[in-house]
């Protein structure tokens, strides 16, 4: 397998997704066993606790820190999971309702009925105090605000409906910015910093990759490894319960592949242009308006290597982002690390390597849906 040149930046994108994020830590501790060590790593709520605790730690401890955060949110419910699959449904739906009726240990508690209905009552159903513990705890945020990795989190301003991002290259990172990208309405409060309000980025978008594609150094090829944690494909549903679980896979996953599909095709018309401008006259060159189409098109080369978390038919209920019994986050963490180990064994979609194409995009969902053109395995699409 080859090294990264160290004009080359690699990237990692963290999703939301709940308690389906135990995943990205899977995949993260694959990575941290190979050359692929993230330059910046941009998060959209529980991606932006996972990715604040790999930028805030030193890299021999974040896969560590990591493994203590999630063994502490799955702390509720640590009995072995039933090999029997209706069991397995039945099973993980009471730790849902565990979660949901308790709350998640060092993550949330249910506010009490004062809190509630009192004179000043609570704009969430849930308190994320613990969250704060947690992460004071087990992040530096000294090494975190040094910019050795760089870290973007993604929110949602509550009074302009305008997706922000807290940069740790524009702006000290504090827990309330780890919180403000996670706070999920009506179950989570809405975070104040510097006068405003601010919720759960996966509200306009749950994926920073436009964020990360729109600052990428014209000078660098970038590879992005983007995480998801739903899957627009799957199958047509049978009951309610189904329905439910459809419309919430197709609600934050379809987003991502419409960005990621019109990322790719402004980028390269990008491409195409300064090719088109590097054929005209120098006289025509120089003309101001063509310089200024050509500062607009300077982006530098991307492989984008999106990896989607498919559950098996035990694990797709509903609760699936609320579900954090100890068995259900070992699962999938392993199942992060196990595809992204298989990923690795294919070094030609993480290497940066310059196509005639200012994008090109790498599928590697295991199972792609019948019939689907927009699902590619094993191959690249530019």
């Amino acid at each position: 397998m080859g090294k990264i040149a160290p004009t080359n930046q690699i990237v990692l994108v963290l999703q939301g997704g709940g308690a389906l994020g135990a995943y990205q830590a899977g995949v993260y501790e694959a990575l941290a066993g190979s050359p692929y060590i993230p330059h910046w790593v941009a998060g959209v709520s529980i991606g932006a606790i996972n990715a604040a605790l790999i930028a805030g730690n030193p890299p021999h401890r974040r896969v560590a820190r990591l493994r203590e955060f999630w063994h502490r949110v799955s702390a509720r419910l640590v009995l072995p999971k039933p090999e029997q699959a209706a069991l397995r449904t039945a099973f993980n739906g009471y730790s849902a309702w565990l979660g949901a009726s308790l709350g998640v240990p060092g993550f949330y508690r249910w506010r009490s009925l004062y809190e509630l209905i009192g004179q000043d009552a609570a704009l969430s159903f849930y308190d994320t105090t613990p969250l704060r513990h947690t992460l004071e705890e087990l992040i530096d945020f000294d090494l975190l605000n040094s910019g050795i990795v760089r870290l973007s989190l993604g929110a949602v301003n509550v009074r302009t409906g305008r997706s922000v991002y807290f940069d740790s290259t524009e702006c000290e990172i504090r827990p309330e910015h780890i919180m403000a990208s996670g706070a999920l309405p009506p179950a989570f409060a809405p975070v104040e910093i510097g006068g405003e309000l601010y919720w759960d980025g996966g509200i306009a978008c749950n994926t920073p990759l436009l964020y990360v594609l729109e600052r990428h150094p014209a000078d660098r090829i970038q590879v992005v490894l983007q995480v998801d944690l739903f899957s627009a494909g799957g199958e047509v549903p049978a009951n309610i319960g189904e329905v439910l679980t459809r419309h919430k896979d197709i609600q934050y996953a379809s987003r991502t592949r419409f960005n990621t599909e019109m990322i790719a095709r402004l980028e390269n018309l990008q491409m195409a242009v300064r090719d088109l401008i590097e054929q005209l006259p120098a006289r025509q060159r120089a003309l101001p308006k063509v310089s200024e189409i050509l500062s607009l098109c300077q982006a530098g080369h991307s492989n984008i290597v999106q990896l989607i978390y498919q559950p098996p038919a035990p694990y797709t209920l509903e609760s699936k982002d609320y579900e954090f019994s100890r068995a259900s986050i070992e699962m999938r963490w392993a199942s992060g690390r196990d595809d992204l180990q298989t990923a690795l064994e294919h070094p030609e979609w993480l290497m940066p390597t310059k196509h005639n194409a200012a994008v090109t995009t790498f599928d590697l969902q295991r199972n792609p849906v019948p019939g689907d053109s927009n699902r590619r395995d094993d191959h690249a699409s530019t």
